[in-house]
C-alpha cells in the first residue's frame, strides 16, 4: 500500500497535470500513469477477498489490485471500503463520490456484481471485467450430517450461516421454518464454515470461496469436511458474477483492466492467483 507521505510525495506530479489525488474524479489510464498510482477500492472484512491479517491487508481481491497495478507499470494504493447499506451506496462512496467522512474514491473498485440491470441504474460507473462466477454451498462433517439430504433430515444438528445473508434467511425459512432453532449466527460466512473445522458447528452454508479457502487454511483439519454435490432443495441463488467498476469518464482505465484480466485468465495466472488462497476459479458466465 502506498503511505501518506508517499502519497503527499506525488503532490508535485498532480499540480503538473492539474490534479490532486485526492479529489473526488477518478483518474483515466493516462492520468494513472502519470501519477505513478492506482488507487484500488476492496471491501472490508471480506475474507477471502479482503482482509487484515497480521496488520496486513491481504485476500484474493489484493493479490488481484497487486496484480494489475503491476500490469500497467504503476503502483498500488489499496483502500478498504467499509461496506454501506447496499452496493449501489457502495459505489457511489467508493468510485464516483466519495464517502461522508472523508473517504477518497479509488480508480477502480473490486467485488462489483456483474449484471445488466444493477449496470443500468448506475450510470456514474462503468461495470467491467468479470472475473469469477460465485455460488452457495453446504459444507459439514461427514457422517455427522446427511449433506445430500433433505433440509428436514438437518433438524437437531448445529447450522452456521452469516447473520442476515441469503444462506441464513434459506435456513431459518425453508421449508415451515422447522430449522429456525439450529441455526448459529456469525459476523460473516468465513467464520460460518471456520465453526464447523472448529468442531463449533456441524455443517455451513457459505459462498463456495469461503468454504474453500476456511478448508485450505484448516489443512488436514478439513479432511473430514465434505461439500454437497447436488442442488439445495427451493435454493433461488444460481450464483452471480463478480466484476470491477471505474468512474464513467475513466472508460481508458476500465478498457486496459478488462484487457489485463482477460490475458490473466487466458494464461493461467488467474487460475493460480485464487489457487493460492484454496479458492476454485470459476470464469464468469459474462466473459463468455
Amino acid at each position: 500500500m502506498l503511505s501518506r507521505r508517499a502519497w503527499m510525495g506525488g503532490a508535485g506530479a498532480a499540480l503538473a497535470l492539474g490534479l490532486f489525488p485526492g479529489r473526488s474524479d477518478a483518474a483515466p489510464l493516462a492520468k494513472v500513469k502519470a501519477l505513478g498510482t492506482l488507487r484500488v477500492v476492496v471491501y472490508q472484512n471480506n475474507r477471502p477477498w479482503s482482509w487484515e491479517e497480521g496488520g496486513k491487508l491481504v485476500g484474493l481481491d489484493v493479490d488481484l489490485a497487486l496484480a494489475i497495478a503491476g500490469r500497467l507499470g504503476v503502483r498500488a494504493d489499496i483502500a478498504q471500503l467499509v461496506a454501506d447499506e447496499s452496493v449501489d451506496d457502495d459505489l457511489r462512496n467508493g468510485v464516483w463520490k466519495g464517502g461522508l467522512l472523508g473517504f477518497t474514491p479509488g480508480d477502480l473498485m473490486l467485488h462489483v456484481p456483474f449484471d445488466r440491470s444493477f449496470a443500468a441504474r448506475n450510470d456514474q460507473v462503468a461495470i467491467i471485467a468479470p472475473y469469477y462466477r460465485e455460488s452457495f454451498a453446504l459444507a459439514g462433517v461427514g457422517g455427522a450430517v446427511p449433506l445430500e439430504g433433505m433440509p428436514t433430515e438437518w433438524r437437531g444438528r448445529r447450522l452456521a450461516a452469516e447473520l442476515d445473508s441469503i444462506p441464513d434467511f434459506y435456513l431459518i425459512g425453508a421449508f415451515g421454518g422447522i430449522l429456525t432453532r439450529d441455526v448459529i449466527h456469525y459476523p460473516t460466512g468465513s467464520e460460518a464454515v471456520a465453526a464447523v473445522t472448529g468442531g463449533k458447528a456441524d455443517a455451513a452454508l457459505a459462498s463456495r470461496a469461503q468454504i474453500e479457502e476456511q478448508l485450505h487454511r484448516a489443512g488436514d483439519g478439513a479432511s473430514r469436511i465434505a461439500l454437497r454435490k447436488g442442488p439445495l432443495p427451493a435454493f433461488t441463488s444460481p450464483g452471480w458474477d463478480i466484476g470491477m467498476a471505474v468512474k464513467e469518464n475513466s472508460r481508458t482505465l476500465g478498457d486496459a483492466v478488462e484487457e489485463i484480466t482477460t490475458a490473466m485468465a487466458a494464461s493461467g495466472e488467474m487460475k493460480a492467483l485464487f489457487a493460492r488462497h484454496g479458492v476454485t476459479w470459476t470464469p464468469a458466465h459474462a466473459a463468455g
